[in-house]
């Protein structure tokens, strides 16, 4: 059992122990021991000690080191050493569990804590004394079944060097994080370029489980003919993902959702294709990834810092909150998608020739690779689409531009000639 939330010194590790807890997870205290002051304003990219920001005279001031956070721990380990030594505790194995070493503060000067009633967690129930109050044996390995598995082996001679690959294979909603292993093989390979556009790809039949695609590596193509559960395209590094519904399909793709909530979320790199509608947090995070996906949840494009979105859809509330970095290009018909943006950090307006040449090859590849009525709705009449589109791109992003002091970053995009080629 791990516990976390607010632990700061050796005491709270201690309690956490008694109550039941193997691993405690420390998360503030080690950030403050690197130097944040607590300004809470992350999302502003104006970190003062240069941690939260993107701000290159700001990250100048960053003066953390990793060994003020292990001088931070080392503290911690002697002040719970000095508990054990008062409660006569050698091990701290032995510590965990033992609740009947604790005991609730009778003086109590906190009006919402008179009163709690903590008998049920100090209770100790009568065991054996010889059955162990803490983990004693590790969980089963989570990967061994993994299907990836199956993946990297049908792609062993493409992965050492041998022609394309491309094949067909069934998933469940309980195969997670598909594309993790044969991304890390791939890697060990190849390293961070990874293998040629196109490579390896496999079209997957059925509905995937959470984190579908992440981390995809360069050279890897994943369609999913189905759906997918929360979090696709998790630090998506290069590879290929695209999702559209079964063919014949008896209901409106773009009316229906097709992954859950935060989708790309910290992708760096790589292309991803939704026909249909995605959850909450679209691209949280995002730092260079290029999407099109046909409607998103609330909070789309929250705190992206790169790459390229675009919406063919409509969004929720709270667009771009955060968002410091990119473009997001969104279909605005009826004219209402100022009332759901986020204008603290952006500002809205109307397709550049760039933009829009940048946006027909996405909107392009959307269509080829998922068979979208809604992108072949679209280019037929690219003059429309485009006076309907509006461009959201952050203040500082924007400057940053104009300054040369960061690029767009060139994505090369997916076209039947590529296509042909590879074939």
């Amino acid at each position: 059992m791990q516990t976390d939330g607010q632990l700061k010194t050796g005491r709270d590790v201690v309690v956490a122990a008694l109550l039941g807890a193997d691993e405690m997870g420390f998360a503030t205290a080690p950030l403050v021991a690197a130097g944040c002051v607590m300004m809470r304003a992350c999302h502003l990219n104006t970190c003062p000690v240069g941690i939260a920001t993107q701000d290159p005279v700001l990250r100048e001031r960053f003066a953390g080191k990793p060994e003020h956070i292990v001088n931070f721990f080392f503290f911690i380990a002697e002040e719970a050493r000095a508990i054990m030594a008062q409660l006569g505790i050698a091990r701290f194995d032995d510590l965990v569990g033992r609740v009947d070493l604790l005991d609730p503060d009778e003086a109590v000067s906190a009006w919402r804590a008179r009163g709690v009633d903590l008998t049920a967690i100090l209770h100790s129930p009568k065991v054996d004394a010889a059955r162990p109050r803490r983990r004693t044996e590790a969980q089963k390995p989570a990967l061994d079944d993994a299907l990836d598995w199956q993946l990297i082996e049908t792609a062993r001679d493409a992965i050492d060097g041998g022609p394309p690959i491309a094949a067909e294979v069934r998933v469940a909603n309980t195969n997670r994080t598909v594309g993790g292993l044969l991304s890390h093989t791939v890697t060990r390979a190849h390293g961070a370029a990874g293998l040629p556009e196109g490579t390896i790809r496999f079209t997957l039949h059925g509905s995937a489980g959470q984190s579908f695609g992440a981390w995809l590596a360069p050279g890897i193509e994943l369609t999913l003919v189905g759906d997918a559960n929360d979090y696709v395209g998790k630090g998506l590094s290069g590879g290929v993902l695209a999702l559209r519904p079964p063919e014949g399909a008896g209901f409106r793709a773009e009316e229906n959702v097709i992954a859950g909530n935060t989708v790309l979320y910290g992708a760096t790199a790589g292309r991803a294709f939704f026909r249909g509608l995605a959850g909450e947090r679209f691209a949280v995070r995002n730092s260079g990834a290029h999407s099109v996906v046909e409607g998103v949840g609330d909070h789309g494009c929250e705190y992206m810092t790169g790459g390229v979105v675009a919406v063919i859809g409509r969004t929720g509330r709270n667009f771009a909150a955060g968002m410091s970095g990119g473009i997001a290009y969104v279909l605005d018909e009826d004219g209402t998608f100022v009332t759901r943006c986020n204008p603290q950090l952006v500002a809205l307006g109307p397709l550049e020739d760039d933009d829009a040449t940048a946006l027909r090859a996405l909107v392009e590849e959307h269509e080829l690779r998922t068979g979208s009525p809604v992108a072949a709705r679209l280019l037929a009449d690219w003059d429309a689409t485009c006076a309907a589109f509006v461009k959201v791109m952050p203040n500082d992003y924007r400057r940053a531009l104009e300054d040369g002091a960061v690029s767009t970053g060139g994505e090369g995009f997916y076209t039947r000639e590529t296509e042909e080629a590879a074939a």
